[in-house]
C-alpha cells in the first residue's frame, strides 16, 4: 500500500469514527427526552422512535434501494436478521430503562454490545481482535460498570426500583445489546458486500420500521394526547434515530462493527451527564470516574498511531517515513455510495 493510500484510508477511518461518536451523542439524549413524556410507555416510545425513523430512512434511500434490489434480494437472510434486530432493540432498550432506570438501562444495553459484536464478527467473519481494541474495550466496559454501580448505590432512579424490576431490566438490556450488535453487523455486512451504505441502512431499518408498526398502533395513542408527547416522539424519530443512524451508517462503511459499537460507549456517558444537567439526577464520584474511563476508551481507540513500513535502503535512498494509521479500520471496504 502506498503512503497516499494509507493516509487516505486513515482519514476515512477517522471520519467514520467521528460519525459514530456524533451519533452516540444524539443517542445519549433519548433517555432525557423520554422523561418529558412520562405518560407514554416504553413500547410506544421505542416503536415511534425506531419505527418512524426507520421508515424515514427507507423513504430517503428509496431510489438506492430500488437500484440495489437484486443485491439485497440475494442477501435476504442478512436483511432479515438486521430488520429483526432493529425491531427488537428499541422495545428491549426502552423497557430496560423503564424498569432499571435510565443510567442502568443505557449502560447495560450499550455496554454489552461491544463484546456481542466482537463475538459475532469472530464467529461469522473470522475477524481477530487487536490488543488495542481489547484495551479500549476493557476501559470502556469498566467505565460503564462504574456508571452502573454509581446508579445502583443511589446516584439515580433505581434506588426505588424493586430487585425484580431491576433484574428484569438488566436482562432486557442484555437483549438490547445483542440485537444492537446484530443489526449493526448485518448492515456492515451488506455494505462490505457491494450494497451502497444508504441502500443497506434504508433496507434494514425500513424492514424493522414495518415490523414495529403494529406495536406503534397498539401502544401509541398517548403520543397524540398532548403536543409535548407528540414533540418528544417526533424528536426521537428525526434526531437520534434518523440523523443518528445516517451518521452510524456512514461510520459502518469505514470502520469494523466491533470498533463502532465500542465507540458508541460514549452514549451512556452522555446520558449520565444529561441526567445530571437536565433531569436533576445526582452522579456521585464513582459515576464521574466511569465517565472518565469511557473517555479514555475513546482516546485509545481513536488516537492515530504511526505505521512503520519496512523497506530496504538501496543506493543511499532514504527509508520511507511512517504513515499515520487509525487502528479502527483495517479490512473494511465499502461500496462508494455512502
Amino acid at each position: 500500500m502506498t503512503g497516499g493510500a494509507a493516509a487516505a484510508r486513515g482519514t476515512g477511518a477517522g471520519a467514520g469514527a467521528l460519525a459514530v461518536l456524533l451519533a452516540s451523542v444524539l443517542w445519549g439524549t433519548t433517555g432525557t427526552a423520554a422523561t418529558f413524556a412520562p405518560g407514554v410507555g416504553p413500547l410506544a416510545i421505542g416503536a415511534a422512535a425506531m419505527g418512524l425513523g426507520g421508515l424515514l430512512q427507507a423513504a430517503v434511500a428509496g431510489r438506492r434501494i430500488v437500484r440495489s434490489r437484486h443485491r439485497l434480494a440475494a442477501r435476504w437472510p442478512t436483511v432479515l436478521v438486521g430488520g429483526a434486530g432493529v425491531a427488537l432493540y428499541p422495545l428491549a432498550f426502552y423497557t430496560s430503562m423503564h424498569l432499571a432506570g435510565v443510567a442502568v438501562g443505557t449502560v447495560v444495553s450499550i455496554g454489552s454490545a461491544p463484546p456481542a459484536s466482537a463475538l459475532i464478527e469472530r464467529l461469522a467473519d473470522g475477524r481477530r481482535l487487536s490488543r488495542r481494541w481489547l484495551a479500549g474495550a476493557a476501559l470502556g466496559l469498566a467505565g460503564t460498570a462504574l456508571l452502573c454501580a454509581a446508579e445502583a448505590t443511589g446516584g439515580g432512579a433505581t434506588g426505588t426500583a424493586s430487585a425484580g424490576r431491576t433484574v428484569l431490566g438488566v436482562g432486557l438490556g442484555l437483549v438490547a445489546g445483542v440485537t444492537y450488535a446484530g443489526y449493526a453487523w448485518a448492515a456492515h455486512r451488506l455494505i462490505t458486500r457491494d450494497v451502497p451504505a444508504r441502500a443497506a441502512m434504508g433496507a434494514v431499518f425500513g424492514l424493522g420500521g414495518l415490523m414495529l408498526l403494529p406495536v406503534l398502533a397498539a401502544t401509541g395513542a398517548p403520543l397524540l394526547a398532548s403536543w409535548t408527547n407528540a414533540g418528544v416522539g417526533l424528536y426521537m424519530a428525526l434526531v437520534p434515530m434518523f440523523t443518528g443512524y445516517v451518521l452510524f451508517g456512514f461510520g459502518l462503511a469505514r470502520i469494523p462493527v466491533s470498533a463502532a459499537t465500542t465507540l458508541s460507549l460514549l452514549e451512556p456517558a452522555v446520558a449520565a451527564v444529561l441526567a445530571v444537567l437536565v433531569v436533576g439526577e445526582e452522579l456521585p464520584a464513582l459515576g464521574w470516574a466511569g465517565v472518565g474511563l469511557v473517555l479514555a476508551c475513546l482516546a485509545v481507540l481513536t488516537a492515530p498511531t504511526p505505521r512503520r513500513t519496512r523497506s530496504r535502503v538501496r543506493d543511499g535512498a532514504a527509508p520511507r517515513r511512517a504513515q499515520p494509521s487509525s487502528s479502527l479500520i483495517a479490512e473494511t471496504r465499502a461500496s462508494p455510495d455512502c
